[in-house]
C-alpha cells in the first residue's frame, strides 16, 4: 500500500504541537497510527515540554478513523490484530505520557477519530465537529476505542453512539456529555481560544500538572492489557464476510 500524509511535530517555547495528516478524510492506516504513538511517547519524555496539542491537517475533518483501504488488505487474524493495536497504542501514549494533552478538532470524527478526541486530556472543538462510531455499520464494533469514548461521556451516551452507527451526533451533544470541553463558531475562535489556554496551562507547576494527570486516569492502569484484548477481538471480526462485504459497499459509495 502507497505510503500518504505524514506526522509532524514542532515543540517552541514549551509546547509540543503534532500534527497528523492523510489525504483520505485524515483517515488513519496504520504507519501513521504508528508513527503517532511514537511522536506522543517521545515528546513524552522532553522535560523541556509543558503541554501537548493534538491536532489534524485540513478544514472540515479531524479524523475519519481507520484506513478502509488497509482494512480491506487484512488476510489474518494477526494482521488485524497488528493494525488495531495501532490505535490501542496512541491511546495509551496519550493516557501514559505524563503530559496534559489538548485536543483540536475542527471538523467531523468517525470511528477511531472519536476515540482520539476522547483520548486526549481537554478537548476543544467547533460547530463543525460532529461525531459517529460507525463501527457496528461495517460489522464491527468500537472495541478498542470504547474504553476512552466511556470514560468521556459515560455509559449511556456510549451506549447511543454504539447502537446508532450510521447516525451524526452535533459538537453540542458531544459538549453536553463530556468529550468536548468547548464549542466555538469558527475554527479561528478555536485557535485563539487553545492559545489562550495552553499559555495557561504551561505557566502552571509542571510537578501539579504531573501529578494530576496522573489522578485524571486513575482506574486505567490495565488498559495496556485491556485494550490489546479489544484489539484481538476487532482483528477477527474484520476477517467476516459481513465485514469485508460492508466495506466494499462503503467504499463502492464514496
Amino acid at each position: 500500500m502507497k505510503k500518504e500524509g505524514k506526522v509532524t511535530t514542532i515543540v517552541e517555547d514549551g509546547v509540543a504541537t503534532i500534527v497528523f495528516y492523510h489525504p483520505a478524510h485524515n483517515s488513519l492506516p496504520g504507519y501513521l497510527l504508528a508513527e503517532l504513538a511514537e511522536a506522543i511517547v517521545h515528546i513524552g519524555r522532553r522535560e523541556d515540554v509543558r503541554v501537548m496539542l493534538l491536532k489534524s491537517g485540513g478544514e472540515r475533518t479531524f479524523c475519519a478513523g481507520a484506513s478502509f483501504d488497509e482494512l480491506v488488505s487484512i488476510e489474518t487474524e494477526a494482521e488485524g490484530k497488528r493494525f488495531f493495536m495501532g490505535f490501542a497504542n496512541v491511546i495509551n501514549a496519550c493516557r501514559s505520557c505524563g503530559k496534559i494533552v489538548v485536543g483540536r478538532v475542527q471538523g467531523k470524527a468517525v470511528g477511531g477519530g472519536v476515540g482520539l478526541a476522547s483520548a486526549v486530556d481537554y478537548c476543544m472543538a467547533t460547530k463543525y465537529a460532529s461525531v459517529k462510531l460507525s463501527e457496528l455499520a461495517i460489522g464491527i464494533g468500537p472495541f478498542v476505542v470504547g474504553p476512552a469514548v466511556e470514560r468521556k461521556v459515560g455509559l449511556a451516551p456510549f451506549s447511543q453512539l454504539t447502537l446508532n452507527p450510521e447516525e451524526w451526533q452535533t459538537a453540542a451533544w458531544a459538549k453536553d456529555h463530556g468529550l468536548f470541553q468547548e464549542v466555538f463558531e469558527t475554527t479561528e475562535q478555536l485557535d485563539r481560544y487553545i492559545d489562550h489556554f495552553i499559555t495557561k496551562i504551561k505557566s502552571y507547576n509542571p510537578e501539579a500538572l504531573s501529578a494530576l494527570k496522573k489522578i485524571l486516569w486513575q482506574g486505567t492502569e490495565h488498559w495496556d492489557k485491556l485494550l490489546e484484548e479489544r484489539a484481538e477481538v476487532s482483528g477477527q471480526l474484520v476477517l467476516s464476510d459481513f465485514t469485508r462485504s460492508a466495506i466494499q459497499k462503503f467504499k463502492m459509495r464514496k
